[in-house]
């Protein structure tokens, strides 16, 4: 899992649980992603996605000026290890019925990793290993 963390970009893109849903939402916007890490005391506690918003503003009928990501966003992300295989986190998120995984490491929290990263890193392999066949009986 390391090795696709480190693919990614650093991992800035994060709110609180007391910042304004509306004002998230335009964060997401501004920085094209599709989730927010939410951070609380130095300490992640869940996630943001434009699906939760969606599910929450339909379910509550509620402003999204008046409401906090605290009451919006996903608590429930399943947890993996930095020495995780993508094969045990891909079968994760179908268990889980989700699209994002919280890397640690031991304790330390080391991002997100979407299915959509899975994907990518699993392709990429494949592709790098078709080209080396390819390549030794000179396909090429």
């Amino acid at each position: 899992m390391i090795e696709i963390l480190d693919k990614k970009y650093p991992q800035f893109n994060t709110t609180s649980p007391d910042h304004i849903v509306s004002d998230a939402l335009y964060q997401m916007c501004c920085e094209n992603v599709d989730c927010l890490i939410v951070i609380e005391n130095d300490k992640f506690v869940g996630i943001l996605t434009e699906h939760d918003i969606a599910n929450k503003v339909l379910m509550v009928q509620k402003p999204l000026t008046e409401m906090k990501v605290g009451e919006v966003m996903n608590r429930n992300v399943p947890v993996a290890n930095a020495t995780n295989s993508v094969e045990y986190c891909m079968q994760l998120l179908d268990r889980h019925n989700t699209k994002h995984i919280a890397i640690y490491d031991g304790f330390d929290f080391r991002g997100v990793i979407s299915s959509y990263d899975l994907m990518q890193f699993t392709l990429s392999k494949r592709k790098a290993t078709f080209e080396q066949k390819m390549h030794g009986n000179e396909y090429l």
